[in-house]
This record gives structure tokens, sequence and C-alpha cells, in this order.
């Protein structure tokens, strides 16, 4: 399962956080069994920061978490990370829309830990609030009707993903309980490439005739978000 984390931070203070974090949060995480698979600047909200931690299941999201936060990494430098934090509690619990639909990311290894600056290309996350239990069919939708319009538009999808509902195995983390969502994600090697895109999909009928007004009905909300990975994050938008 996956968490897609949303910050809220106090202004001017996201480059600090993503130093911090790249330098100290990545492989202390991972030591204890968790996967950093994203971490990434809102190119819209510069006062956001966005990423996404992977676990094998809920169990073992719950102690690989006691074990971070309950270990010398969060303890030496958690006041530094809370120093530039507003709020933390904007997460969404996901599992993967169907066998095969979880994040996938590049096998080359991961940049050194003193990398600077911004990772390759541009993510491009959609995330779907519907009705209750609704994401079945939504899935259905996608897979059916958007996934091979977005493809043929020029896009790669590199996972597809569902609210989580079972009940959060570490409450000290506070996540959005109660929602149902439907995400996707595209990466793009730049944003010249993601307009390609977007031009693309304004050209074709099937979307703006069909496709979106369908989307738009089915969701009650849809939120777009130009995802720039930071320097170390393993998804970009890299070929």
């Amino acid at each position: 399962m996956i968490e897609l984390r949303r910050y809220r931070l106090r202004p001017g203070t996201r480059d600090r956080l993503i130093a911090l974090f790249d330098r100290r949060f990545v492989e202390s995480q991972e030591e204890t069994g968790m996967r950093i698979l994203g971490q990434f600047r809102d190119l819209d909200d510069p006062d956001a920061f966005v990423w996404l931690r992977g676990f094998r299941d809920m169990h073992a999201r719950a102690a690989a978490l006691e074990a971070f936060y309950g270990g010398p990494v969060w303890a030496r430098y958690a006041e530094q990370a809370r120093a530039t934090m507003v709020n933390t509690d904007n997460v969404l619990l996901l599992r993967p829309a169907r066998p095969g639909t979880e994040i996938v990311v590049a096998p080359a290894p991961r940049p050194p830990i003193d990398a600077e600056g911004s990772g390759r290309g541009v993510v491009v996350a959609t995330v779907c609030s519907l009705p209750p239990e609704t994401e079945a069919g939504f899935g259905s939708f996608f897979r059916q009707a958007i996934a091979p319009t977005l493809t043929a538009a020029g896009a790669r999808i590199v996972a597809a993903l569902a609210s989580e509902h079972s009940p959060n195995t570490y409450p000290r983390l506070p996540a959005r309980a109660g929602e149902t969502v439907f995400a996707w994600m595209l990466p793009f090697t730049d944003l010249d490439a993601y307009r390609s895109h977007l031009d693309a999909l304004a050209r074709m009928p099937v979307w703006t005739g069909t496709h979106l007004p369908e989307l738009d009905r089915l969701a009650w909300r849809r939120d777009v978000s130009i995802l720039v990975p930071t320097a170390r994050s393993l998804l970009h938008g890299g070929a």
C-alpha cells in the first residue's frame, strides 16, 4: 500500500525541508522496511511538499512507522522538520487499483545523498474524489476509457491507485479517513511534453465530447498537480 502525503509548509521553507528530507529521511526510513518512492515540489504551490512512500501491507506499515518515528534519526531531526510545517494530515492511504497498477520506479540507483536541485521532468498526479463505494466502477471506466485515451495522447501511466479502506494502523499519523478516491500518475520529460499531451487530448472528440464529461459526472472533485521531483526522487519524468 502507498501513502500520498501533501504537507502545507511555512512560506519560504520548502527547500530547507527538502534538503533535510533528502539527506536524513530517505535511507533512514527505508532501513525500517518502507520504500520512499518520490519527493516533489508542487509547481503551482510554493508552500507544498508532496511525497510518496510504500509498504508491503498495513501491518508492515505500522511496524515500519513505529521503528522510524521511535528511532534516533527522527528524534534528532524532528524539530528541524516540524519548524517548516503548518500541517501534515493531508494524507491518502492508497492501494493499486488492480494487479499491475502499482507505482513503478526506474531500476537505476538513487542519486547520491548530496544531490541538489531537481530531478528529471515532471510527474502529473490526478486525484478524483468519488462518492462512497464507487471506486470499482470508476476503476473500470478508467481502465476501459480514460487510460487508452491518455495513452493515445502520448502519456505513460505509471500508477493507478484507489482508496485503502483498512483502519489506520498507525494513528499517531492522521490520514483522510472515510474518503473514496481514485488517482493516477503520468510522467513527462518536461513541461512542453505535458502541454503537447494536453493539446493532443483537446483535439480528440472522444475525450472532449464523451470521456471528460463522464469523468466530471462521476467525480465530485478532480485535483491535478504538476509535481517536480527532487534530486533524489525515484519517481521522475525522465525517459
